[in-house]
């Protein structure tokens, strides 16, 4: 009988993507057993990856030109699949998106909603939003912005972007909003992060430092937000600013809670229901799955600990690569992994290790199907 392996990895950031990695772990394993069924389904955990993981499991990618973190103009995509839409914020107003400096008083999520607009005109009424990679810290009033919603300071006139301005807000209407939305429409989250809005543990003091705040700028953020949260609360009646996940994304997963009644769903565990994992896991005999460093960051959510844990629910082993595996033997048994290879036992020149990560990942797949997939 053929041997069903499932190759599932996550990008090798700085080095490789998902669908890069996959093809060369399904090149070694073939070299090694051309009599294997490999099925590759890149995956991604809400952000950087996750509209090219929805494409590579059958999505149509429906390109838009959206504004940027600063507002500059980025061409960016939805991926489409029936009524549901795949957004990654990462890929309009993410970090790398940024055009030169950081600007974490300025940067806005306005782009995101122009995508999400995009995708409700295109007649979707499921929207899957990934936010992970975010410049900005606007507690999502800009995605909201962009759907209709109006933000006004004391003078009356529209809030300038960027969660600076948000110290000034006095009203907020939503009636345009609610006609974007319609009552039909569904909005999934994708975000590992459990932060709340405001505070030590809040979006603007735990990262608006990586976004390029000064303390001083960190102070005004979280006091922003914080008129943000009051003013939010009085208009819809929702009191979600201390949720886990509000903080994510700079607050985009409180706007998205409040305004949108989104849910907030962990990135990896939504990312595979979209690729349709559980039902390629049907007479898979082994899963392989990796991303650039398995550490301690990997077991707060990250797509290989989502991969193992809905493997492991059906009984299929699971086997790590990774270009730099810190955890445990015991760590990584108890994440649900049966082994785990490293590309520096490889190479072990960072560098050369990522420049030639194809190729060390081809020989790894070849070694797995040697040692680890038995003559049937």
């Amino acid at each position: 009988m053929v041997q069903r392996v499932l190759v599932v990895p996550d990008k090798f950031k700085g080095s490789v993507t998902a669908a890069e990695a996959a093809d060369a772990l399904a090149i070694g394993l073939l070299s090694a057993r051309p009599d294997l069924d490999v099925v590759r389904l890149p995956v991604a955990d809400g952000g950087d990856g996750t509209l090219a993981a929805a494409a590579s499991a059958g999505y149509e990618l429906v390109p838009v030109v959206a504004d940027g973190p600063t507002g500059e103009p980025v061409g960016t995509a939805f991926a489409v699949a029936a009524d549901t839409a795949v957004v990654e914020l990462a890929d309009v107003t993410g970090l790398r998106r940024l055009p030169g400096a950081p600007a974490p008083l300025t940067a806005s999520t306005y782009g995101v909603g122009q995508v999400i607009a995009a995708a409700l005109d295109y007649g979707a009424t499921r929207i899957v939003l990934g936010i992970g990679g975010s410049a900005s810290t606007d507690g999502g009033a800009g995605m909201l912005q962009a759907l209709g919603l109006r933000l006004a300071g004391e003078d009356g006139q529209q809030l300038a972007r960027g969660g600076a301005a948000l110290a000034g807000l006095a009203t907020v209407e939503v009636a345009e909003l609610d006609r974007v939305l319609g009552a039909n429409v569904t909005v999934l989250v994708a975000s590992d992060v459990e932060n709340p809005l405001l505070g030590p543990n809040g979006a603007a003091i735990v990262f608006g430092p990586q976004k390029g705040a000064s303390p001083d700028d960190v102070a005004l953020l979280d006091l922003a937000l914080a008129r943000w949260a009051a003013v939010t609360g009085s208009v819809t009646g929702r009191d979600v600013a201390a949720d886990a996940g509000a903080g994510a994304a700079g607050g985009t997963g409180f706007g998205a809670m409040a305004y949108l009644g989104a849910r907030l769903v962990p990135g990896a565990e939504l990312v595979l229901d979209l690729i349709g994992f559980d039902a390629a896991l049907t007479g898979a005999s082994l899963v392989i799955t990796g991303e650039g460093s398995l550490d301690s960051q990997s077991l707060g959510g990250k797509a290989p600990v989502g991969v193992a844990r809905a493997a492991r629910r059906h009984g299929v082993p699971v086997v790590a690569v990774a270009g730099l595996v810190s955890l445990t033997d015991a760590e990584l048994a108890a994440a649900g992994f049966a082994a785990a290879y490293s590309l520096a036992d490889l190479e072990p020149d960072h560098e050369a290790s990522m420049a030639g990560a194809t190729d060390l990942l081809a020989k790894i797949g070849h070694r797995i199907a040697k040692t680890l997939i038995a003559d049937r």
